[in-house]
């Protein structure tokens, strides 16, 4: 295991100063990349009566090319086309028959690529859902199943691009985040994927140390 108080990719400190959707070409790199990257960076939601939700991404996993963790390791399904295609569009699927899971898929047009997003921490909670849930608001997207339950993500926005017309997007770090960042306030650690029975000692598992949010340490 090990901590990292820097992003990866020294581009997102130019483009978090930007209060703007993630466009395709910053997530066209390797989900070995993108991954670390994307913590802090917001996923939000939006329905169609109106309401909206705003997530800041605190854990994150890759999943590349030739990984025997990959839904896309040995050929090209209809379940997992998606992956297959550019980057910037969602991939999601069911797991146990009961959970949902969202990923973003990345890299190169036909280079299978994509990161799940394992847990998030909702930046307001609006009057609506105060009584979402008994738990601390602070673990209600703890988890890749948990976090579809409460941004309503399902298979329904499978192999859609991550844009404000499709209800679901995601957006670059603020400023004042990724100052705190460099100014050594936010670490993040870098270890293990989990629960895989393949790949599970490749060190593609990231996620901001400190955050209450993370759904295992």
């Amino acid at each position: 295991m090990s901590h990292l108080s820097k992003p990866v990719s020294e581009d997102i400190i130019k483009l978090c100063n930007q209060s703007a959707v993630i466009a395709p070409d910053w997530l066209g790199r390797s989900s070995l990349e993108v991954a670390p990257d994307l913590l802090g960076c917001r996923l939000v939601r939006r329905w169609a009566d109106g309401r909206q939700l705003s997530a800041t991404i605190v854990e994150t996993e890759a999943y590349t090319e030739g990984d025997p963790a990959c839904h896309a390791y040995r050929r090209e399904t209809p379940r997992n086309r998606v992956m297959f295609g550019p980057p910037g569009f969602s991939y999601v699927y069911l797991i146990y028959g009961v959970y949902h899971c969202f990923n973003v898929v990345t890299d190169g047009d036909r280079t299978p690529s994509a990161v799940l997003i394992r847990a998030v921490e909702l930046d307001t909670i609006p009057p609506w859902l105060a009584e979402y849930r008994a738990e601390k608001p602070t673990r209600w997207g703890a988890g890749p199943g948990k976090l579809c339950l409460l941004l309503d993500i399902n298979r329904t926005l499978t192999d859609l691009p991550l844009t404000p017309a499709t209800g679901l997007w995601l957006e670059y770090r603020d400023a004042a985040w990724q100052q705190r960042v460099a100014a050594g306030a936010v670490a993040f650690t870098q270890t293990t994927r989990i629960g895989l029975t393949q790949g599970a000692d490749l060190p593609w598992r990231w996620y901001v140390t400190g955050s209450k949010a993370v759904s295992k340490r």
